[in-house]
């Protein structure tokens, strides 16, 4: 019988001796890093938004940015993360005409609901 060498991970899974780890991290552009990480009630608000009128979610979204919200942007100052957002929001009405802008609009506001329930898993409730 032929046996082949394995090791044991730390999680007590066997691995291959000359397995490859691969890990996957997404990049995101400027304007897909300055989305914030709101509170839930809040981000479903703006995709509601969002789906309704295009941009409007996104418009609000980036004065959570001036409250505290939190961005994928640390090294970016606060006012320069509140004006990229304003920015998203103007491009999603401007191309809201061609249906490109609605459509980044309804997927902008899925991102804030996303990101805010990976904040409400990320951080535990304090009571």
């Amino acid at each position: 019988m032929d046996r082949k060498d394995t090791e044991m991970n730390d999680k007590g899974v066997p691995s291959s001796a000359s397995g490859v780890v691969v890990q996957v991290r997404e990049k995101k552009g400027p304007l897909r890093a300055a989305i914030p990480y709101m509170p839930f009630p809040v981000a479903v608000i703006c995709l509601f938004l969002n789906t309704f009128v295009p941009g409007l979610g996104t418009f609000i979204s980036a004065f959570t940015v001036l409250c505290g919200a939190r961005t994928d942007l640390p090294d970016r100052h606060m006012c320069c993360v509140f004006w990229l957002n304003i920015a998203a929001a103007f491009i999603q009405i401007l191309t809201a005409i061609v249906m490109v802008g609605w459509i980044m609009s309804i997927f902008w506001g899925m991102d804030m609901v996303i990101l805010a329930r990976y904040r409400e898993q990320a951080v535990p409730q304090q009571l």
